[in-house]
């Protein structure tokens, strides 16, 4: 084996095991952001700083809510470029500059694993985004998206007006047992579902997992057909919650990037689902939450160009064109 084949063993093994199976490791750091006085992490204007890619989709779910919730002004941002290497994601270079990537504002770090430094000198696992930083004691906060989304719904509450507060609740007490059910089977089978079968180095694994994958795109179909039936627009009725946004990550990179690098390619979201598809665009056309934080140019540039032992040659489809359709489309 050259040198160059044992590194891509060695980047493959990252995602996926000895028997083909990828395996996402959990999050390491689990603090909370709380209203409550005398909290460790009082939820405070200006002390806390979000890192982010606009290509990643978990990260994508923090930078919607954080838009939704109005707390742009209160809870600052740094983005980092769309390649992401051997060594985790990196800030945009002098030399090599990316539209809409930021330098890291706090420290003018160059990567993302000097965050993590930082926070642990002896942290050994990956340097992943989202990251909720605290400026105050130096440290993050949390790197669990699901949980970073839900300290952004309600901690905050105080800080902003009160459109954001009272009529924009993403996890509301009476919905929270449909949520969590919902977001249940989604994340294990279809904003994870994509990464095990695109991630999958034996056939067997990677066939059950792209069935998988539409098997329960068929159910969400099913869900939003159902509900469109009755003049509702969501997930859940009329309501606009988190299940919603925790969904949408994966469905707008579907068609642009999972149908072809992840080999998702039994159906397409534009073609085969019909209600997932006026859903998607619903949200994209008529919430500039959702529309202002989906860039496709980092989503197809990430992924075709950072997984060399998938894409090799780095070579970004042209299709589909456009990446989405518009509103009126039939």
């Amino acid at each position: 084996m050259t040198p160059v084949e044992k590194k891509q063993k060695i980047e493959i093994q990252k995602f996926a095991g000895e028997d083909g199976q990828y395996k996402r490791r959990a999050s390491v750091f689990r603090d909370f952001i709380s209203s409550k006085p005398g909290s460790q992490f009082l939820a405070e204007a200006n002390r806390y700083h979000l890192y982010v890619s606009y290509a990643c989709p978990w990260a994508t779910r923090c930078l919607i809510v954080r838009s939704l919730k109005g707390l742009s002004s209160i809870i600052s941002l740094s983005v980092v470029h769309w390649h992401m290497d051997s060594e985790g994601w990196r800030f945009p270079s002098d030399d090599d500059k990316c539209k809409d990537a930021t330098i890291d504002h706090i420290y003018g770090f160059k990567r993302i694993k000097q965050l993590y430094f930082k926070a642990n000198e002896n942290y050994d696992g990956r340097f992943t985004v989202p990251v909720l930083w605290d400026k105050k004691l130096h440290t993050i906060v949390n790197n669990e998206s699901s949980e970073i989304i839900r300290m952004l719904n309600s901690e905050f509450n105080h800080l902003i007006d009160d459109e954001h507060k009272k009529k924009l609740n993403l996890y509301p007490t009476e919905l929270q047992k449909q949520i969590d059910e919902l977001n249940s089977w989604v994340y294990d089978n279809i904003n994870n579902g994509v990464y095990k079968t695109g991630f999958a180095t034996k056939q067997e694994i990677y066939e059950n997992e792209v069935l998988n994958v539409f098997k329960y795109l068929d159910k969400a179909e099913l869900i939003l057909k159902e509900n469109f039936t009755k003049g509702e627009t969501y997930l859940i009725g009329n309501q606009l919650t988190e299940a919603d946004v925790r969904l949408f990550v994966t469905i707008i990179r579907f068609d642009p990037v999972y149908v072809q690098h992840f080999k998702c390619n039994i159906g397409m979201i534009r073609h085969d689902f019909p209600n997932i598809h006026k859903w998607m665009r619903l949200l994209f056309w008529t919430n500039a939450s959702f529309k202002e934080t989906t860039n496709f140019d980092h989503i197809k540039f990430h992924y075709t160009k950072s997984h060399k032992y998938i894409n090799p040659h780095g070579i970004t489809p042209l299709g589909p064109i456009p990446n989405i359709l518009p509103l009126d489309h039939s």
